[in-house]
């Protein structure tokens, strides 16, 4: 059986690939990627605990759940954004989209 630790080292590593390429990346689509790959590492990390920890129980399951439902609500309001912002700019670049400034 594999020990906890490697879980976590595991979610830990996915959890920095992500926050890497939320930090370096311009596209935006690939922000919301990056973004989602961080919350994947997250879901690892919750079902590891609710396993290692609990077992008598599925909350880590159920919360790995709702992290889900979470992700696809944040995808699809993230792409919404992107596309609005799309049609007046004509560019998916963070750093062009300033038009949400006051």
């Amino acid at each position: 059986m594999t020990p906890l630790s490697q879980y976590l080292a595991l979610g830990a590593v996915v959890f920095v690939i992500g926050l890497f390429g939320v930090l370096t990346r311009r596209n935006a689509i690939g922000i919301l990627i990056s973004i989602e790959i961080m919350l994947g590492a997250v879901n690892l990390n919750l079902v590891a605990f609710s396993r290692f920890v609990e077992t008598s129980t599925l909350n880590g399951q159920v919360f790995s759940v709702f992290v889900m439902t979470v992700a696809a609500g944040e995808a699809a309001v993230g792409l919404a954004l992107i596309l609005a912002l799309y049609k007046s700019i004509k560019a998916v670049f963070a750093d062009k989209f300033n038009i949400l400034r006051w």
